[in-house]
């Protein structure tokens, strides 16, 4: 039989076609919606989705008192404070305080039930319908990764990833170990698949091509190794833009096929490392990490598994037997071989295809569709489109547009009154994400409008100036300032009419603006401004600013100075000196756009930096032993006060700057240079006391629900018990503020 049956096998794998060892199917499998359905949910290892249903579960615990923020809960939702909120729809809102900590501990609990399989499928509905609903309760948190999140939750609900390594397996048998439909590892791939593809496809944007989205990442230190061999410039456009444009396009390629999938595994592996040093994106690096291994053989836990020594086996994923048949799945005829004789493998009889293996083809074909539809739907919801398509976080379109906000401003007037005054922007709120979407823009006026009539402002009219820039584009007005938002007409299906349109046409002077940035000495800023016909700018050149003044690239300008009541008509090329400490109003009266750029000097700040240069290099002198002259007693401190706090005695304001600065460099330096057992220590204390608090909070919470609020006495001490942190880590979080800044 041997000699026979083998000879048999090799000739199967020698006629096995092209299709089916790329892809593990034959085109006649899509011939028809019986081979679909078969196929779809033909038998396979659970192994790989079982460790992936691991770590999803785990990443997501982690993650819910990081990024969804269990750790800083009462300062998320402030409650009982006046605060203007931004949900998806107007009828959600935030339950009280203590009852969001039940929210995040059902959603928790669901995290940790999906990790080790425990009640799989209510773990599932316990996390997707909390993560969810705070998902939907506040669109400035909305970004690619959290929305990816609630995606594959919403997927696994719906699998079998408690067949492997789950405790729902050793509490029933028929469950553990048992065979999975294909369409579960499909959905997941596919959807991988899409987050690259997509966002590569996002990415071929003009901007991302030519460099200007994510220029200023080049001079972070995990491209120092390009810098040495190229310049700033092309390691921006080609290692940064470049680099990400292809590996995006080519990794879902890549981790599919078994000849280039461990090329692939390693270019995103190093990818996704560098990506959660470059960005705060909590714990979407590891993730991806995670779903890597989705594209490899189904059953390669086995392999791996077994490599480790027999006394771990019990607490380790199973290698052994083989799955068992399951009822999800459909089994093909068992065949005969050319001898007559029938394959002896264990099989379970040929069963038909049910109705639910139907629906679950048909839920996978049209959520497949759903998604590569969604990322331009955006000819529908065209209320949410402003300069960019759609709200940021469905269209993985990840870092393809940066922005800069330069002037905001926010006026009110009573409509009783005709009063006029401003406020400060953000007011009544914590999120800045409201500047760039018009959806936001008419909620926060709305809110603003409830909010005023309580400080004796009637009726109010909202009107916003807000200047942005686009991938260091011109500064321009992304809205109407002439509208009064709250009785703005806005809905989600038609465009926003008060949306000013992006001058697309002047992008070509990014070009020029570069040069003219490099002719600057390093003291000179400058700031680049394009405004339509009609409208002014009204701005104020603060007294440390004693050297500004404003020059006409194209169009033509009304230079206005309030003060003196004069106006001066300025031409391209011509330039205007403004007087610190006034006003000045800035008019386009040309047919088209204006562009015109401000130049100033910080002579505040360019004097603190020579008196610092001075004294650092008399502090030098008189350490090397160079200085002939004594110090005067106001400049003993040079020596004397660098430790912390010696600074509050001296006297003089520039020394005190200057010991304070000196000091924050010193734990700059510190931090910089730690060895690896300083930085893991740092990192778990930080870790430690955020954990610490969201526990200590969340029981306080609990205990509020179940027996009620104890005296306020009591409740503050238990307050500032959970906000205690160990002395150091208030200066490593200052310290880590300043060297970001």
């Amino acid at each position: 039989m041997d000699k026979e049956t083998v000879p048999a096998a090799e000739r199967a794998v020698e006629t096995e076609s092209m299709m089916k060892r790329l892809f593990g199917f034959e085109k006649e499998d899509l011939s028809s919606w019986h081979r679909l359905v078969c196929l779809l949910n033909r038998p396979t290892d659970p192994a790989s989705l079982g460790i992936f249903r691991f770590l999803f579960g785990m990443i997501m615990a982690i993650d819910i008192t990081q990024e969804r923020g269990l750790s800083h809960l009462d300062y998320k939702y402030l409650d009982g404070a006046p605060v203007c909120r931004f949900p998806l729809f107007s009828f959600l809102q935030p339950l009280p305080l203590d009852y969001m900590y039940l929210v995040y501990v059902v959603m928790l609990f669901g995290a940790v039930g999906i990790m080790l399989g425990c009640f799989y499928r209510l773990s599932c509905l316990m996390f997707i319908s909390t993560y969810w609903y705070i998902f939907f309760l506040d669109k400035t948190a909305w970004n690619n990764h959290s929305y990816l999140y609630g995606l594959i939750g919403f997927q696994l609900t719906f699998m079998d990833a408690n067949r492997y390594w789950s405790i729902d397996g050793l509490r029933n048998p028929q469950k553990k170990n048992s065979q999975v439909p294909l369409w579960n590892y499909t959905l997941l791939r596919f959807q991988i698949f899409i987050v690259y593809f997509i966002a590569g496809i996002k990415k071929l944007d003009a901007d991302w091509v030519e460099g200007y989205s994510m220029s200023y990442l080049a001079h972070h230190w995990l491209f120092d190794p390009f810098r040495m061999i190229l310049p700033n410039e092309m390691v921006s456009l080609l290692v940064v833009h470049g680099g990400g444009l292809c590996l995006d396009l080519s990794a879902g390629y890549l981790l599919f096929f078994d000849a280039t999938r461990p090329f692939g595994i390693f270019f995103v592996s190093y990818f996704h490392c560098m990506n959660s040093q470059l960005f705060s994106i909590g714990m979407f690096a590891y993730t991806m990490l995670a779903t890597s291994p989705l594209f490899c053989y189904p059953d390669w836990p086995r392999h791996f598994f077994a490599r480790f020594p027999e006394i771990l086996r019990p607490v380790l994923p199973l290698t052994s037997p083989p799955p068992q048949p399951s009822t999800s799945c459909v089994y093909p005829v068992t065949q005969h071989t050319s001898t007559g004789l029938q394959d002896l493998s264990p099989a379970p009889k040929a069963s038909k295809t049910r109705f639910k293996h139907k629906l679950a083809t048909l839920f996978t074909i049209l959520y497949l569709a759903e998604q590569f539809f969604l990322p331009y739907s955006h000819f529908i919801t065209q209320g949410y489109n402003n300069w960019t398509n759609g709200l940021y976080g469905y269209s993985w379109d990840m870092m393809v547009h940066s922005r800069s906000h330069q002037h905001v401003k926010i006026t009110y007037k009573d409509g009783k009154t005709g009063d006029v005054g401003y406020l400060n922007p953000g007011v009544f709120t914590q999120s800045r994400r409201w500047k760039d979407h018009g959806d936001m823009l008419k909620q926060y006026a709305t809110c603003l409008s409830r909010h005023l009539p309580h400080y004796n402002i009637s009726d109010p009219e909202i009107y916003f100036d807000i200047w942005v820039s686009i991938n260091e584009r011109f500064q321009q007005r992304i809205f109407d300032p002439r509208v009064n938002i709250v009785k703005a007409d806005w809905s989600p299906f038609r465009p926003n009419p008060w949306l000013m349109p992006l001058l697309v046409d002047l992008s070509p002077w990014r070009t020029k603006f570069q040069e003219i940035e490099g002719s600057l000495d390093n003291q000179t800023e400058i700031v680049f401004i394009a405004d339509f016909p009609g409208l002014l700018l009204e701005n104020y050149v603060s007294e440390d600013l004693g050297n500004t003044s404003v020059q006409v690239l194209q169009g033509q300008l009304n230079v206005e100075i309030v003060d003196e009541k004069k106006n001066y008509t300025l031409q391209p090329g011509e330039q205007k000196q403004l007087p610190a400490g006034a006003y000045h109003k800035v008019y386009t009266v040309s047919e088209g756009p204006s562009c015109y750029m401000y130049i100033y000097v910080n002579t505040t700040e360019a004097a603190l930096q020579r008196n610092f240069t001075k004294l650092f290099e008399l502090q030098e002198r008189v350490r090397n032993g160079t200085e002939t002259e004594p110090l005067p007693p106001e400049l003993q401190s040079l020596i004397t006060g660098e430790n912390e706090g010696s600074e509050a005695n001296v006297m003089d304001p520039v020394v005190q700057l200057f010991l304070r600065r000196q000091r924050r460099m010193k734990e700059v330096k510190k931090r910089r240079e730690a060895n690896v057992c300083e930085r893991l220590n740092r990192f778990t204390v930080k870790k430690y006391y955020m954990l610490r608090r969201a526990f200590l909070m969340t029981a306080i919470a609990m205990r509020n629900l179940a027996v009620g609020l104890p005296p306020l006495e009591q409740l503050t001490r238990e307050v500032a018990f959970a906000n205690m942190k160990e002395p150091e880590t208030e200066e490593c979080v200052k310290s880590f503020l300043y060297e970001c800044a």
